[in-house]
């Protein structure tokens, strides 16, 4: 089977929204999301490593890669929008059963999907996607919660710093114990689409809206009890956005969940993909074996 990845748009809602797409369609589908200030970029070496076995589909959310970008008098960025979005371009490829891979700010728009659709999601990967309050590292997030508090200038400077280029950069290479692994395309790739023209304020507005997301959790462990949906959270252990113990976590809710602590970041496709992809492939190997015909 090739694993040559496709570089499609569709229009959903009337936005542009590009994904990449690869496997053959009657394969176990698998949704790759990613978290800011990245994109499907960030899968692009993961993909081929799934697509002999797995239909693979990874967009870019709106606002980010070479999705639209449209200012925030033209479309309220919020990660409820986001996972609307990306339910509609699910909907529009005909995918009704899948398993998602969740990163970042890839985990609540998943989050969000498997609870308005719990029998979509057959199994969730979550590489450093948070889930549990025990996962904030608290020093990262302190003026991202004081500005969800109060948008006034000084929290608003504060801020910013996350939109500039050595702070992306950050995010690739800390606690990366060889951060030569990881190439600069990573974070200039990232840098030029968020600036964008008018993207600052879209990105402003999602740091602001990442409070609602602590409201979902709640929902959230009450359907990982209920449904006991396969699990893998492979983490970088080194990663101070959010730390280890929010791994650890989904096992108060999934006791059976599979917990790896890779020795990486925040980015860890950066510098384990080899690692990821295997633990992902062994995982969802024993996931589709067991589906029933018809539930893949």
């Amino acid at each position: 089977m090739s694993t040559s990845t496709h570089h499609r748009y569709a229009t959903v809602q009337g936005r542009q929204l590009f994904y990449r797409e690869a496997g053959s369609g009657d394969a176990p589908t698998v949704v790759l999301l990613h978290g800011y200030p990245t994109s499907s970029f960030m899968f692009r070496d993961l993909i081929p490593q799934l697509a002999d076995d797995y239909h693979v589909i990874a967009p870019d959310m709106l606002g980010f890669g070479l999705s639209d970008a449209p200012p925030v008098d033209e479309f309220d960025y919020t990660f409820d929008a986001l996972a609307d979005l990306t339910a509609e371009l699910l909907a529009q490829l005909g995918v009704t059963r899948y398993a998602i891979y969740v990163q970042d700010y890839g985990a609540p728009i998943g989050w969000r999907l498997a609870l308005k659709d719990p029998e979509a999601v057959s199994a969730i990967v979550s590489q450093n996607g948070n889930a549990y309050e025990a996962g904030f590292v608290e020093d990262f997030w302190k003026p991202i919660w004081a500005y969800a508090q109060d948008k006034g200038l000084e929290n608003e400077t504060a801020l910013r710093v996350a939109l500039e280029l050595e702070t992306i950069k950050w995010q690739y290479t800390h606690g990366v114990p060889d951060p030569s692994l990881v190439s600069p395309d990573t974070w200039h790739h990232d840098s030029d689409l968020v600036h964008r023209p008018g993207n600052d304020l879209a990105q402003l507005k999602l740091f602001a809206d990442y409070v609602t997301n602590l409201a979902v959790y709640p929902k959230l462990h009450e359907y990982l009890r209920a449904s006991q949906v396969p699990v893998l959270a492979i983490w970088g252990r080194n990663d101070e956005i959010f730390g280890p113990d929010g791994a650890r976590a989904f096992a108060d809710d999934v006791p059976n969940a599979e917990i790896h602590l890779a020795d990486g970041g925040h980015f860890l496709l950066e510098s384990n993909l080899d690692e990821v992809a295997d633990r992902m492939r062994t995982f969802l190997g024993a996931v589709f074996a067991r589906s029933p015909a018809g539930q893949r």
